[in-house]
């Protein structure tokens, strides 16, 4: 349990865009080889008139963008003239329903039922504040509808809104979506009709990113896996992608749509709708990547939720995934504006209610025979202790993938790692946030050869998720930077650009920007000749 933790209120405080680039004071060096775009994504403005918004997803999204050349860098950000935020600047007032902040005094308190208050509402949001993501070259910004909008990425300008459901079946698709080699993007949406719920994987073909206007085209369901409750379908936020396989993992927290239908028509507030289950299963559905056929086994371990991937990949007939995982699907996340702006004990008492969240490796064996005997370890993997066992309901546990050490940071979340060449593959380091506060309060590198640390932390300092840009000559997995935004609430205008050289795992440069950001949510790299 802590105390006395740092108030964090300015973090979630309204800020001015700046829609021009403004330079940047380098303090150390920002190494020559890097050129293109940090560009991150998260809420930037709280209220309009005298109406607040309730949660923190709410917020208006705000992109930013470093832009790096020859050791020097700009910094420039605009909101997402998203309809939400032009109906509301225009009325200056909150007309738009968001998650949180529907006319009603009881906002809904977690992430789950804000996802789900996306499903099928006469008019879901397009404010987008979750990610920037890449479709056939292009960029868009993403949060869990069916809408994204897609962006100009060095002006920031908001261009059209696409809507999924009219080049695909489906109501929505997530904000983590996946690239292979060729250029393709996959993800996951769902649909939700007279035959039942289903989660669909898809594909959108690649594309040489020189489209004048916004083209999904192409997309296809490669696969749809139909809920095993039909009538409580499982969140999701983001899936596994190997070299071959795809695997969806309905976990159980659980939505009940006939209250969901119930308490919309009723206004009613959604966090009741939502429940986490701790007596079911996790279940693992897996899918061949190129003819979408799921494969025969099923998969199951005991209750967990996760977030977000880190890696997956296959060896021996085995498949690797690894990811940031938590026993209690309760706590996931009351990010309502009245706990990010508290202070003393009440802001201790809600970090302490946060689950910690962990990496874990799972381990699949992809070809199970019928004959196979029951109740033995089918995993024959000299470098993991994860286990699966043939029963009726084939069990698999997991490894752990850190050691002692990484509790006093928190544990860890927003993972990443050199995704460009070892995505998919065989891989040893993974880069993230440790969560020693509510918000992310220090910048880790894990080796998984022998599960090591290393740390960036400085008190008072919150850094973003980090995002690993290789070395135009890189030899090894780690040649390259890392970069993080960092923001602190103890002075204003105090914001920075970390780089951090990933090897080592210790300051390169920074860019100091004159500008408050507020926190955010993710990112990527552009990389440009």
């Amino acid at each position: 349990k802590k105390h006395g933790l740092e108030f964090i209120g300015p973090l979630v405080s309204s800020v001015e865009e700046t829609p021009y680039p403004i330079s940047t004071v380098i303090k150390g060096e920002i190494p020559s080889w890097i050129t293109g775009s940090f560009l991150r994504n998260g809420p930037g403005r709280f209220e309009f008139g005298e109406s607040k918004f309730n949660h923190w997803f709410d917020g208006m999204a705000l992109m930013h963008r470093f832009h790096i050349k020859d050791g020097q860098v700009t910094y420039s950000s605009c909101f997402l003239r998203s309809d939400s935020y032009v109906q509301n600047a225009e009325k200056n007032r909150i007309v738009v329903s968001e998650f949180g902040t529907l006319a009603t005094p009881d906002p809904c308190k977690n992430i789950f039922a804000w996802f789900f208050s996306r499903f099928q509402i006469p008019k879901a949001t397009d404010n987008a504040g979750v990610s920037f993501v890449k479709y056939k070259g292009d960029f868009y910004v993403s949060t869990e509808t069916n809408f994204m909008r897609k962006i100009d990425s060095v002006s920031l300008e908001t261009k059209e809104k696409v809507d999924w459901s009219e080049y695909i079946a489906i109501n929505a698709a997530t904000a983590h979506p996946h690239y292979d080699r060729d250029g393709a993007t996959y993800n996951l949406g769902n649909s939700y009709g007279r035959n039942g719920f289903f989660y669909h994987i898809l594909r959108v073909p690649p594309g040489d990113g020189k489209n004048d206007v916004a083209d999904l085209s192409g997309a296809e369901i490669l696969c749809s896996i139909p809920a095993s409750d039909p009538r409580k379908p499982s969140y999701y936020h983001s899936f596994v992608m190997s070299e071959n396989y795809i695997v969806f993992i309905e976990q159980p927290i659980k939505l009940d749509p006939l209250k969901f239908m119930l308490y919309r028509v009723a206004g009613k507030s959604f966090h009741k709708v939502m429940s986490w289950n701790p007596e079911l299963e996790t279940i693992f559905h897996v899918a061949d990547r190129h003819t979408g056929q799921l494969i025969k086994t099923k998969y199951y371990s005991s209750a967990m939720f996760t977030l977000h991937q880190i890696n997956a990949y296959e060896d021996n007939g085995y498949l690797i995934m690894d990811m940031c995982c938590g026993d209690d699907g309760t706590v996931i996340g009351d990010f309502t504006m009245e706990n990010l702006q508290a202070s003393g004990e009440e802001l201790d008492k809600f970090f302490n209610s946060l689950c910690t969240n962990l990496p874990r490796r799972y381990v699949l064996p992809l070809d199970v025979k019928e004959d196979e005997p029951n109740d033995h370890n089918l995993i024959n993997l000299p470098y993991t202790t994860a286990t699966a066992v043939k029963t009726v309901t084939g069990v698999c546990d997991h490894e752990d993938l850190y050691n002692d050490d990484l509790l006093q940071y928190g544990g860890l979340e927003f993972p990443q790692i050199n995704y460009t060449y070892y995505n998919a593959r065989p891989y040893r380091y993974f880069y993230a946030c440790g969560f020693g506060h509510v918000f992310g309060d220090s910048l880790l590198k894990m080796d998984l050869e022998g599960k090591k640390l290393k740390v960036w932390r400085h008190a008072g300092l919150f850094p973003s998720e980090p995002v690993f840009v290789p070395a135009p000559d890189a030899k090894d997995e780690d040649d390259g930077v890392v970069m993080s935004v960092v923001i602190t609430p103890r002075e204003k205008k105090s914001s920075f650009l970390l780089v951090l050289d990933a090897k080592t795992f210790t300051e390169l440069g920074r860019a100091e920007v004159p500008v408050d950001i507020p926190y955010g949510t993710h990112g990527l790299f552009n990389e440009m000749s």
